[in-house]
């Protein structure tokens, strides 16, 4: 990734802080304190990302079991991590026992599902192992969304990585039942 990384132990509210002041910087922190400061994306990657987040927010209304959230969306993890995937479903369930404080900073849970869209800047790597450290803590289910060779890597809890080339759709069942993602409009966008 063309990343800036660089050392920052500090405590839960000095990281918000240090987001909150920066609002157009992209940053998460590693478990072990890194603070990684995103590159913006491409148009084409925005677009990717804004048709996943339209797609996952239309089923969600539907389904209303749950809320999403974009990439700009902050979970404290429990390894100690904040990460912001490109998108992520948390049930309302699990939303109902946090106080309205905690829901106004970066969420303290692992999303039940998170998708993170590799962008032309991203090492592949990097990325699996960030979805790696997500299902670690807790996510029931993943997806890696490389565009450039038109695979959805699916990670889920105890099961090997599926990989699926130049699928067309990729299904969220039975993790959220009926969400089916078209990866017509990522693999091909229109303009």
């Amino acid at each position: 990734m063309s990343q800036r990384g660089y050392q920052l132990k500090s405590t839960e509210d000095l990281f918000y802080e240090l987001v909150r002041q920066n609002p157009d910087l992209r940053l998460e922190r590693t478990a072990e304190g890194e603070v990684i400061v995103m590159p913006p994306t491409g148009w084409e990657t925005g677009n990717k990302n804004a048709e996943i987040n339209l797609q996952l927010g239309i089923w969600s209304k539907k389904d209303g079991t749950g809320k999403i959230g974009e990439s700009s969306t902050g979970y404290k993890l429990p390894s100690g991590a904040d990460r912001s995937p490109d998108a992520s479903w948390v049930r309302k369930s699990r939303l109902a026992q946090l106080t309205l404080e905690e829901r106004k900073k970066f969420l303290p849970l692992s999303p039940d599902f998170a998708i993170e869209l590799r962008s032309p800047s991203d090492d592949l790597d990097t990325v699996k192992a960030k979805m790696e450290e997500y299902i670690a803590c807790g996510v029931r289910l993943g997806w890696l969304i490389d565009p450039e060779t038109r695979t959805v890597f699916v990670y889920r809890p105890d099961v090997a990585v599926e990989e699926l080339k130049d699928a067309t759709e990729v299904s969220a069942d039975p993790e959220l039942p009926g969400f089916v993602l078209d990866l017509r409009e990522i693999w091909n966008p229109s303009i």
